[in-house]
């Protein structure tokens, strides 16, 4: 499985981490940037990950800033990302089971490596519930896309 991964400054060292923690689980990670602690721009980075999700490249994505917040919203304004911020595994879990998310974003500045890399396994390893009412809502987000994101 191709995972996009894709960082500014000063989410580096997370990323970094994360990359290291899929090849030891088997994971094909695919660098989107950065690789240097200089000054950068987060959307530059999430929008190269958050395009090789959407266009099929990678199955999910996983981006990292300071706080995640600015990165996250960077990559949602792909079509077809679903990219959650999450800051503890309950919200990976429950992102993957109601949201069918494809994209994670972390803050390097918020959570440390072990906690993030526990948040990087949970999201990657919890299914889609597909249950109908969440599938329901999905097909609503992508309509709201349909209207606003043209």
């Amino acid at each position: 499985m191709k995972i996009a991964v894709a960082c500014d400054h000063g989410g580096l060292l997370l990323k970094n981490a994360v990359m290291n923690w899929l090849a030891e689980n088997g994971y094909e990670a695919v660098d989107f940037g950065t690789d240097s602690a200089a000054s950068c721009d987060y959307p530059d980075f999430a929008l190269k990950a958050a395009e090789a999700v959407a266009g099929g490249e990678c199955t999910f994505g996983i981006v990292v800033c300071t706080t995640g917040i600015g990165i996250s919203i960077a990559a949602n304004k792909v079509r077809g990302v679903r990219c959650a911020l999450c800051s503890e595994p309950f919200s990976a879990k429950m992102t993957r089971l109601h949201n069918d998310a494809n994209m994670l974003a972390l803050g390097g500045g918020i959570v440390g490596v072990n906690l993030g890399t526990e948040i990087v396994k949970t999201f990657l390893q919890t299914p889609f519930s597909a249950e109908e009412k969440h599938a329901r809502r999905i097909s609503k987000i992508a309509a709201i896309e349909e209207k606003y994101c043209k």
